[in-house]
């Protein structure tokens, strides 16, 4: 049995929005989508549900559709789904959150501690709809964005559109600011020079996923203003979250925290495995 893409649904504009990114994203990978909708009188529940799962058939009426709803709260309704599903979908801003808040406080538990990609469906609709023709992806130096670099090829390929790796470093204290051109000046000893840490990342999935155009940035500074000048032109920016050590759940950094609030369009935060 194919395990769906499973949207969070409660009623918001936001919660709507994700419906309608969920199901362009589950016609295009052919897996079913599940609507969930979770801690709600049971008439009101009944109403947000029907409203989802009618606007979610209307949207790709060959998609396979079921929902459900769970009396318990939101978040751990989402992750218990998690567990068992292609990807979770999130609106960026719940119903009951306050309107100054960037980012729901349900998006960010679960993005905090699912098992699965979660996509925070954030953005005006000409990143939603996939007008733009790319996906982003941040790569790291060493293993933390392994998974997510496979996740962000396998998107571009099925939405047939180019991939754009980015890649942000900073050079030591005491350094020029402005190596010898075509150089890459000393960092660490330890330290790969940053287009290796790219050509690395890319070279398994390229092999993989052939034909996917594939556009290499490395940036100079930090990450967080790399990945989100670059998400200014993308359909989609996608990043990895290690594991908790010692905890359960994952280690959303500074990156992952600037990117789920301040994005221009739809972000995933992809586990390592």
């Amino acid at each position: 049995m194919t395990i769906p893409l499973v949207v969070g649904v409660d009623g918001s504009e936001a919660s709507l929005e994700a419906v309608d990114w969920a199901v362009a994203e589950a016609a295009r990978h052919t897996v079913p989508l599940h609507l969930v909708h979770a801690a709600a009188p049971e008439q009101e529940a009944s109403d947000v549900i029907d409203a989802a799962s009618e606007r979610a058939g209307e949207g790709a009426p060959a998609v396979r559709l079921s929902s459900e709803v769970l009396q318990e709260d939101a978040a751990s309704a989402l992750i218990g789904k998690g567990r068992n599903a292609f990807a979770l979908v999130l609106g960026s801003r719940g119903r009951g959150d306050l309107a100054g808040l960037l980012l729901g406080s349900v998006g960010l538990a679960v993005a905090a501690r699912a098992d699965c990609p979660v996509v925070v469906v954030r953005g005006p609709a000409e990143h939603r709809e996939g007008r733009f023709g790319n996906v982003v992806v941040g790569v790291e130096d060493g293993e933390g964005s392994d998974t997510a670099v496979e996740f962000a090829f396998r998107e571009a390929h099925v939405r047939r559109c180019e991939l754009v790796a980015v890649h942000a470093w900073s050079a030591p204290i005491g350094t020029p600011s402005e190596p010898p051109p075509g150089a890459w000046y000393a960092l660490e000893a330890h330290r790969r020079p940053p287009a290796q840490v790219l050509d690395d990342a890319l070279r398994g999935p390229a092999e993989q996923y052939r034909g996917t155009p594939v556009s290499r940035r490395v940036v100079e500074g930090q990450a967080r203003h790399a990945l989100l000048t670059a998400a200014s032109g993308a359909d989609l920016l996608v990043v990895g979250a290690g594991k908790r050590h010692g905890h359960s759940g994952l280690q959303l950094g500074l990156i992952n925290h600037a990117v789920l609030h301040h994005a221009p369009c739809p972000v995933v935060v992809v586990p390592q495995i």
